[in-house]
């Protein structure tokens, strides 16, 4: 901060506010000749532009000052009965007074920030966990409470008596997690709901990448489960990874009460999402538009895994482990116990080389021998590049 007195004062939560990591590595990303591993970006070649352009063309000729007037805090009516009707096909019978409409997932997170936590308030994260929702939670001063993870992702019976007592809820991504791209198991979705059940625990089921599955079979989502187990799940969605993130367009389920108590909430924030947005996306998606999109986009996130898949098999060191994603945008690394991440991003940096370390990730003690690479947005050249670039750094480590 400038050493001049300041004419104002921030409040002592803005105070305590950090930039994202991701955030300030991206600042140098954008150096053309940077091969930037660390942005979790969609491929911009899967955006249906013309598609969305047709849409909004015929909102705004057909329904054009409708789409420009303010709307309802629960969202655009046939977008939230789109996703209503999208649940029931996968066997979960949601009713439209369930589904509230937000501004991209990071809003409702921040929504469901100041809908649980006060000061001090305990809140259960996997650990590693998205940090997007670290920083979200972090704004109303939670107690963070890892849950512990292996290989196959969060562990169910990690989560004793003593570690969730008092517990607003616990946060976890159970698709191709972001950073790990680890997914859970059926077995350990059901053990974790009928656990949080037992303890009358809230699960918020972030789900970005669920519909980006290119390997292995489709698997129950937490909500589906949670309803059959008696526990209390919210499920986060968003249109951003399935159609573009620009659109800023994302979605709550959840039990009555919590929906109700999040429009207010909403109300206070921004009275509603986007009108034209909400109408231009259900137009685009409601004859059935995903179900044609969405293998294109799936295969070109299987090629893109692939090359770097097997330039981490060239190149890197046995010593090094790596997951193999069945979906999403994310490769997790681990390194050998030696070698800090984020003295690794330096020296690969001025190889022109980015990518995200892992120590950000943990709302807890970290694992500095970690990083985070994402594959979706650099050419098959680069990817084999890149890596080698890693490699080579990680031998002489």
């Amino acid at each position: 901060m400038d050493s001049y007195t300041l004419p104002y004062t921030f409040s002592q939560r803005a105070q305590k506010l950090t930039s994202s990591t991701i955030r300030e590595i991206l600042k140098v990303t954008e150096r053309p000749e940077v091969i930037s591993f660390a942005g979790g970006l969609p491929a911009p070649g899967g955006f249906p532009v013309e598609e969305i352009n047709a849409a909004f063309d015929r909102v705004l000729q057909q329904n054009g000052r409708s789409a420009l007037q303010y709307g309802p805090t629960e969202g655009y009516t046939p977008l939230r009965q789109w996703v209503a009707d999208d649940f029931r096909k996968r066997g979960v019978d949601i009713s439209l007074d369930e589904v509230l409409i937000v501004s991209g997932s990071q809003q409702a997170l921040d929504m469901l920030g100041k809908l649980f936590i006060d000061p001090g308030s305990k809140v259960l994260v996997e650990a590693p966990s998205y940090l997007g929702a670290l920083q979200s939670f972090s704004l109303f001063e939670p107690v963070y409470a890892p849950v512990p993870t292996d290989e196959g992702g969060l562990i169910p019976e990690r989560i004793t008596d003593t570690l969730a007592a008092g517990a607003r809820f616990l946060y976890a991504l159970p698709n191709f997690q972001n950073p790990t791209g680890v997914s859970l198991s059926t077995a350990r979705r059901q053990a974790l709901v009928e656990r949080c059940a037992a303890l009358q625990l809230p699960i918020v089921e972030d789900d970005p990448y669920g519909e980006l599955r290119y390997a292995g079979e489709p698997l129950p989502g937490l909500l589906q489960l949670g309803r059959k187990a008696g526990a209390t799940v919210v499920r986060l969605g968003t249109f951003s990874k399935v159609l573009a993130p620009g659109l800023r367009l994302g979605y709550i389920v959840a039990p009555r009460p919590i929906i109700a108590k999040l429009v207010q909430i909403k109300q206070a924030t921004d009275l509603h999402t986007a009108t034209v947005s909400q109408m231009a996306v259900y137009e685009t998606i409601k004859g059935g538009f995903l179900e044609q999109h969405l293998p294109a986009v799936r295969d070109l996130y299987k090629r893109q895994c692939g090359y770097m898949l097997e330039a981490l098999q060239e190149h890197f060191p046995d010593t090094c482990s790596y997951t193999r994603p069945e979906g999403g945008m994310f490769i997790w690394v681990t390194l050998p116990e030696h070698i800090d991440g984020s003295r690794l991003l330096e020296r690969a940096i001025e190889r022109n080389v980015a990518f995200v370390p892992g120590a950000p990730f943990y709302a807890g003690s970290p694992k500095t021998n970690t990083l985070r690479l994402s594959f979706v947005t650099v050419s098959e050249d680069r990817i084999r590049k890149g890596v080698q670039i890693l490699g080579e750094l990680i031998r002489a480590s």
